[in-house]
């Protein structure tokens, strides 16, 4: 199981704070220094559905790069593409499992994916 966050991030903590609770084993990874790849962030499409979803809508990078207005004309090549070269733009925490995944940070939700 790969979890791709950023230190600072309040979520992210609260995210790896119930790993550890669950005694769960992780491979964390910075996601500002080392983005998901294109093939990881479209495995994740796959599982939430929508490109919205994976990107940081709330992020300061989406609002600078006016991403609001440029996502909806973007291909799902295109912005894999850029999503894999900039961390910040990916919602996070950025959770992939052998069988599933799911961006941020709702307990249910986590609880679901890692549930045998």
């Amino acid at each position: 199981m790969k979890i791709y966050l950023y230190e600072k991030c309040d979520t992210c903590r609260k995210a790896l704070k119930f790993l550890q609770e669950r005694d769960t084993s992780f491979e964390t990874i910075p996601i500002r220094q080392q983005p998901p790849t294109v093939a990881e962030l479209k495995r994740m499409l796959g599982y939430v559905g929508d490109m919205k979803r994976l990107f940081n809508t709330s992020g300061l990078d989406y609002k600078a790069l006016n991403m609001k207005d440029r996502l909806p004309k973007l291909t799902e090549p295109e912005a894999l593409s850029l999503l894999s070269q900039n961390g910040n733009l990916v919602k996070r925490p950025f959770l992939l499992t052998k069988t599933g995944g799911t961006t941020g940070f709702k307990q249910e939700e986590w609880e679901r994916l890692l549930t045998p």
